[in-house]
């Protein structure tokens, strides 16, 4: 999808805000709503009030950019928290409703021996 430094956040908008908005009205809004800069090179999402429509507001060295999708069938879920990771933020531009997610890694032993499963 996109290429973004590790330290780039994502916020999301749960307020309805109307599609029609553009660069100046969402950089607006990622003041007065989120409480956040909107030239911090995060990620600002919005989305419309039936929730099939997602804005994402970006701004890097050079300037604003939006990313606008819908969805065919059904709705976007909204996140219960104002600030996701990038992943949920892929769930979520995939149409996926993520409650909760664990992730799960493998336990290496360091034994300098080689296992073997039989």
């Amino acid at each position: 999808m996109l290429s973004l430094p590790s330290s780039t956040r994502v916020f999301v908008c749960r307020e309805a805000t109307d599609m029609r908005c553009s660069f100046d009205k969402l950089a607006a809004f990622t003041q007065q709503t989120l409480n956040q800069d909107p030239l911090s090179g995060h990620l600002f999402v919005f989305l419309n009030r039936v929730r099939t429509h997602v804005k994402v507001l970006y701004f890097d060295r050079t300037g604003f950019s939006i990313w606008y999708k819908r969805l065919e069938s059904g709705t976007y879920s909204v996140p219960l928290l104002e600030e996701i990771s990038y992943r949920d933020l892929v769930c979520m531009l995939e149409g996926l409703a993520v409650k909760k997610l664990r992730y799960c890694r493998e336990k290496q032993r360091n034994t300098g021996v080689p296992q073997i499963a039989v």
